[in-house]
């Protein structure tokens, strides 16, 4: 930005890992009286969102929705399904399995880590060895990221799911799906999972503000003989009400109108040509970060992630002091790094409603910027991407035309 200048001239290019650019679309679907919560029309808007919501995750069953952030459907998951003192296996895929762990710790649970070096995402033959040595069956539940945002690594829920039934275990399988769901394959019926966690604010395209709980059958019944404390987050008062289209508090009613008109777009679109969407774009961006010279984080080449590429930066470069010299210069903002890997990484985004145009005009910030910062890299990045787009959409039009 030049100096004694206060205003960023023109589009601020938002490359974090969510929350996602807004489409002018759910804005104004948003920008809307207030209503009635506990009026028809309220209920009908209600019905339409409790309802679409079970499309995304692919369930016939329930899906609750909480005016709270994907943390607060973490919590959710956890009080409705345990009691105080219940072991939890949980896996070390980055900074917010870790999160969700400590969470666990904080409420009164007692969570196992299955420790990793957050370069790769959750292997199920080491949940499947741990489960058979739990003869006692006392680990209740087992809670994995199907999508590790710190990371960029992509879990195989069904494969994990196959584990815990050829180990014989009980146990519940929990799915944080945060920064995955919209945007990639997921099936909570058919992968077998209990409760699914969602946010609003990455592949839904909504704000901050809105998270959610898919939930089995078994998990249902979990929940009845569930002694955690809760009170906000307890299922049963928001099925009871849902089932009329009500809550049992204030809801978010703008956020609601954002979702009937996000799950709307997204169904226009196809949920496959969402999902090849952002494979392409995933795809581009690993192809331009490898014509760079420069690392993947994740190691891992059968669990890169649809939404997220981490990149390691050179030994002897900050990866935080490039982020912020990047938006200093070209008003671009990428997401952090965390943990043992603190300034050496930095995350871009590339999820939600977003195009091949703009995500190349993001790439070519990048390159810019890697030059700016004195970053050891190569040139043709940004081509590197361009070339796999162009191939990708004319092949696309082949087909089509076959």
């Amino acid at each position: 930005m030049a100096k004694n200048s206060s205003r960023p001239v023109g589009r601020h290019f938002l490359h974090i890992p969510g929350p996602t650019p807004l489409p002018d679309r759910v804005l104004r679907a948003m920008d809307t009286p207030i209503i009635d919560h506990r009026g028809p029309e309220f209920a009908r808007l209600a019905k339409k969102c409790l309802e679409g919501i079970k499309t995304i995750f692919k369930t016939t069953n329930p899906v609750i929705i909480y005016t709270a952030t994907g943390t607060g459907a973490w919590e959710a998951a956890l009080v409705n399904t345990m009691s105080p003192g219940d072991k939890v296996l949980m896996v070390e895929t980055g900074q917010f399995a870790t999160l969700w762990k400590k969470m666990a710790e904080r409420i009164g649970l007692k969570p196992e880590f299955i420790t990793t070096d957050w370069r790769q995402g959750t292997d199920p033959k080491a949940i499947e060895a741990r489960l058979r040595e739990d003869k006692g069956k006392e680990i209740k539940a087992v809670c994995i990221l199907h999508n590790e945002t710190s990371t960029g690594a992509l879990s195989p829920v069904a494969e994990v799911r196959k584990a815990i039934d050829a180990a014989g275990h009980p146990a519940l399988l929990m799915v944080d799906t945060i920064s995955s769901l919209a945007s990639t394959d997921y099936r909570h019926d058919e992968w077998g999972v209990d409760v699914s966690v969602g946010g609003a604010q990455k592949g839904l395209m909504m704000p901050p503000g809105m998270s959610f709980n898919a939930i089995s059958d078994k998990a249902i019944a979990a929940n009845k003989t569930a002694k955690m404390p809760k009170s906000f987050f307890a299922w049963d008062d928001m099925l009871n009400m849902n089932k009329v289209g009500f809550f049992p508090y204030t809801p978010g009613t703008q956020m609601l109108h954002g979702l009937a008109t996000g799950i709307e777009m997204l169904h226009e679109e196809g949920l496959d040509n969402v999902f090849a969407r952002h494979n392409r774009l995933a795809e581009a961006t690993r192809r331009a970060v490898k014509a760079w010279g420069l690392e993947n984080l994740n190691k891992n080449a059968a669990q890169v992630s649809p939404t997220i590429t981490a990149v390691m930066v050179p030994d002897g470069h900050d990866a935080d002091q490039f982020r912020a010299l990047a938006l200093d210069a070209f008003n671009i903002s990428y997401g952090a790094s965390f943990g043992a890997y603190a300034g050496k990484y930095f995350r871009i985004g590339h999820l939600g409603d977003i195009n091949g145009g703009m995500l190349i005009g993001g790439l070519g910030i990048t390159e810019m910027a890697l030059s700016l910062a004195g970053i050891p890299h190569k040139k043709g990045g940004v081509q590197a991407a361009m070339d796999y787009l162009t191939a990708a959409h004319g092949s696309a039009a082949k087909q089509a035309a076959e």
